[in-house]
């Protein structure tokens, strides 16, 4: 359950950064609220799940969602530069984040 609560918060992660990029400097009234509001939630479910899982494996799973949800959402969405090195680059961020996780102890 708390590996899910990590996995939710990295999505809505994705969500606050998109949102912080839409919201143009906090100037644009709905995008700064949904920023608020996935941003709170974010927070709040990976606090939540801190309270059963190391800190180290799941703030990388978390910001690895986040990073990798983000760029993705850009390159499909916001006509975001799609390379070569920026896939590789996503990919490696999410076998980096997988390879911390498996090296860590279990409970």
């Amino acid at each position: 359950m708390a590996w899910l609560l990590v996995i939710v918060a990295g999505l809505l992660e994705t969500g606050f950064a998109v949102c912080l990029k839409l919201s143009h400097g906090f100037t644009r009234l709905w995008p700064t609220i949904a920023f608020c509001a996935f941003a709170l939630g974010s927070f709040g479910l990976l606090t939540l799940s801190l309270k059963r899982l190391d800190v180290g494996p799941a703030y990388a799973v978390w910001t690895g969602i986040g990073a990798a949800g983000t760029a993705i959402y850009g390159m499909v969405f916001m006509g975001d530069v799609v390379s070569g090195l920026k896939l590789v680059s996503i990919t490696l961020v999410i076998v980096g984040v997988m390879g911390l996780q498996l090296s860590g102890s279990a409970h």
